[in-house]
């Protein structure tokens, strides 16, 4: 029976691994959900639910890593890599503020040739032409890539992007912190510990970052459980983590593509599982591209307390053959429904102006809310968003 377990969490007492791990081997949904909603309302008794709006732009697909499980990276001779140009990524946040959006999300894949220079000049471009957009930018892979590549420690890494104009860190690249899974489905890229320093150290800058898990492919329940456990002592120390979002691995069209698709069950139970372990961070994001839109609303009754984003283009999932779209109204309907206020917030979780909510919700009656430019899905993939 996990129901003293369950009253243990919604009290506020902190789960051990072993107790995590058994509720995650439970299969009653339903006292999960129940469980989960309870703490989500513990921490978040307002009345309202929230939702972002930003942009996932892939700078580059070119990578030097492998990795079995995504379909978007292209090798550095492939005739199918590209790099965005300054002037079609000023354009891409152009289109992204005059839909409201405040944020951008920018990644890349690791790319062999770039200095460290030549990040900080992309980051200075942005800030001179659009200074109230925040750069949630370079993912832990990337950034320990730079430092290799540049021989610089990771500290110096994170002060000259920081001070370039980087805002905060999105939690990608993540998967399982687990090595042997990382190991297993990657070549080439940063491991647990290393993904964690650049967090840890990001924190101590005073920045500000999100935290992901990609579930449902080579790991064992057990490494799901390890990998909330390393976020939440990391937490502990840093306090520097703003939300957590999970998701379910995309098999199509991927090296990984033999694996079965795990579907909404797996997934509403592991976001359960995840309110109820990390209660130390202040937000659980819903994750509705790779499960749908009803699943991802649903996910506001498993302990999510945000819709995720409306996010005008997304490469990374779309790549994969998940194409799930929502417009902002829909987004807002979703939240509506559950009986919640729907409010506009940005990367930091601090709500916009109503003003600025309601030219928002204008921008996007007139326009689609998402690019005319790119023929991809709307994704909260920290590549997926956060």
């Amino acid at each position: 029976m996990i129901s003293k377990l369950l009253e243990k969490a919604v009290d506020g007492q902190r789960l051990t691994p072993s107790e995590g791990l058994e509720l995650l081997a439970s299969q009653d949904l339903t006292a999960l959900g129940r469980a989960a909603d309870a703490v989500s309302r513990r921490l978040h008794p307002e009345s309202y639910r929230t939702y972002n709006i930003d942009r996932n732009i892939n700078y580059t697909n070119i990578c030097t890593a492998v990795c079995d499980f995504c379909a978007f990276y292209r090798k550095p001779k492939s005739d199918e890599g590209y790099v965005l140009s300054r002037e079609e990524l000023l354009e891409k946040i152009d289109e992204t503020v005059s839909l409201g959006g405040e944020q951008i999300l920018l990644q890349g894949g690791l790319h062999p040739q770039f200095d460290l220079a030549w990040y900080e000049e992309m980051l200075g471009d942005i800030q001179r032409r659009f200074p109230q957009v925040n750069v949630h930018g370079f993912s832990p892979p990337e950034i320990y890539h730079f430092s290799k590549v540049n021989r610089l420690d990771l500290r110096t890494v994170l002060q000259r992007l920081k001070s370039a104009g980087l805002g905060s860190i999105p939690g990608g690249g993540a998967e399982i912190l687990v090595d042997r899974v990382r190991k297993e489905i990657t070549r080439g890229k940063v491991l647990t510990d290393g993904w964690l320093e650049v967090m840890r150290i990001w924190h101590e800058l005073g920045g500000r970052s999100s935290a992901t898990m990609m579930f449902g492919h080579v790991e064992t329940l057990a490494d799901r459980i390890e990998h909330l456990e390393r976020l939440r002592q990391l937490q502990d120390e840093t306090g520097g983590f703003t939300a957590f979002i999970g998701w379910t691995f995309q098999p199509e069209h991927t090296d990984m593509s033999h694996l079965p698709k795990v579907g909404a069950f797996e997934y509403l139970k592991t976001q359960a599982v995840a309110r109820l372990y990390l209660d130390n961070f202040a937000n659980i994001q819903s994750s509705w591209v790779t499960q749908g839109p009803k699943i991802g609303q649903l996910a506001l009754l498993y302990g999510a307390n945000d819709m995720g984003s409306l996010m005008i283009e997304e490469n990374v999932v779309a790549e994969a053959g998940t194409v799930h779209y929502l417009t902002l109204a829909e987004i807002r309907n979703a939240i509506e429904e559950l009986g919640y206020v729907p409010r506009q917030r940005n990367v930091f979780y601090e709500l916009v102006s109503p003003e600025r909510e309601r030219r928002a919700i204008e921008a996007n009656r007139h326009g689609s809310g998402r690019s005319s430019k790119s023929p991809v899905s709307v994704s909260d993939a920290e590549g997926i968003s956060t």
